[in-house]
């Protein structure tokens, strides 16, 4: 079992970073939709994959709204608890080959998934082959005046540590151009910030 299996058991979790600095994670959140995740959910048109699913309840959320959706994740239990909402999901990484791959009409990295692997640009150069030519991208950042920043990061200080990024509001204009992407718009809402990034 994973630390990010782990995570999606418990109430209580957080990433300590190799510097010993730890940044809860908001478990909570990722358990049921709130208002904030519209930002997201309303631009989500046509076939859309959902990349670091978790629990499952984007997916969910779209497939109620009748979107096709396909949640991946590398967790087993992520994957379990999206198939138990009614969702359909598989257990893939991102950079393993995926189903419909340059024809997604949208993506979805929430909650911090730009930070997997460590590398946003990398991360998006690879959404940017998985989506359409007229494709989005909708994406959670963090908050203005972090910047772009990645550390070796392990889950309750617990199993192997693995690289993960952070991208605020502020740097992904630059992340974007260097993937591939625009940016046609930044937004907070909720206490939460996100972006749309469509291919240059």
């Amino acid at each position: 079992m994973t630390g990010f299996d782990m995570a999606l058991k418990s109430t209580e979790c957080w990433l300590e970073l190799a510097n010993g600095e730890r940044i809860t994670l908001p478990v909570d959140r990722w358990q049921a939709t709130g208002p904030s995740d519209e930002m997201l959910l309303a631009h989500c048109c046509g076939p859309t994959l959902d990349i670091g699913c978790g629990p499952g309840r984007l997916t969910s959320a779209l497939s109620v709204r009748g979107v096709p959706v396909l949640g991946v994740d590398v967790s087993a239990v992520a994957v379990q608890l999206t198939l138990a909402r009614g969702g359909v999901a598989l257990r893939r990484d991102v950079f393993d080959p995926l189903p419909g791959e340059g024809r997604w009409h949208s993506a979805l990295l929430a909650d911090g998934n730009v930070g997997i692997g460590g590398d946003p640009v990398r991360l998006l150069r690879r959404v940017r082959g998985l989506v359409a030519r007229h494709g989005r991208v909708l994406v959670e950042l963090d908050a203005p005046g972090t910047g772009l920043r990645n550390h070796s990061v392990r889950v309750n200080g617990l199993g192997t540590w693995f690289p993960w990024a952070w991208v605020g509001a502020d740097a992904v204009d630059e992340v974007a151009l260097q993937a591939g992407f625009r940016s046609r718009w930044v937004a907070e809402g909720g206490n939460r910030w996100f972006t749309e990034l469509v291919p240059q």
